[in-house]
């Protein structure tokens, strides 16, 4: 992975953790793994104030940080497009996980983690932000936005259980076949759910 970092351009990411040993572990894997280590933070407030002066690609947050928790910071700059955010919860705090969701984090690691899970939940979310921002320069209303994300996620679980595609693939096949044919991606997603229900699956990607 960290060939691979080095042979595209390295993400810079920003850590808030409030307990220093899991900061130092977490920063020395991200580096070994070709990731930027750009900031770090030990509470929620000062993580929000470094993600909107230094702009990194990625932001990790714990859950349980001083002054501003991690919930808040997440909503703070998952809110302002300021970065995709990863957030670090206990087992204890997996009733946050959608609570951090609706704050908009894209992904999450249960500690204690490996360095195996984190390369998984920061390419989810690097991706899954993507895949938003996408979304959003396509379409302008925050109803339509909202019924267009409903149709891809369930356009591309049909092209993922059809064909074993990766949640990604899935979804630049979507976006791909949107550009080619001059289509939206809710008009090719619809495309895709209405041949799934009519033909059993959805028809082969090209």
């Amino acid at each position: 992975m960290a060939d691979t970092q080095a042979g595209a351009e390295r993400k810079r990411v920003l850590i808030a953790e409030d307990e220093a040993l899991i900061r130092l572990d977490l920063a020395e894997m991200l580096v070994e793994e070709g990731y930027d280590v750009v900031g770090e933070a030990g509470d929620g407030e000062t993580a929000v104030r470094l993600a909107e002066e230094l702009k990194p690609d990625l932001v990790i947050l714990d859950i349980k940080m001083p002054i501003m928790d991690g919930l808040a910071a997440a909503e703070r700059i998952a809110g302002g497009r300021i970065a995709p955010v990863v957030i670090l919860t206990a087992f204890s705090q997996r009733d946050l996980v959608e609570r951090a969701r609706a704050a908009g984090a894209m992904a999450y690691l249960v500690k204690p983690f490996q360095k195996s899970d984190l390369v998984p939940a920061i390419e989810i979310a690097l991706s899954r932000y993507s895949e938003i921002a996408a979304l959003e320069s396509e379409v302008a209303g925050l109803t339509d936005r909202l019924e267009t994300r409903k149709s891809v996620e369930r356009a591309k679980g049909e092209l993922m259980t059809k064909y074993a595609m990766t949640e990604p693939q899935a979804f630049k096949w979507i976006q791909r076949t949107a550009m080619d044919h001059r289509m939206t991606m809710r008009e090719v997603a619809d495309r895709i759910l209405a041949e799934g229900q009519e033909s059993g699956g959805a028809q082969q990607p090209s």
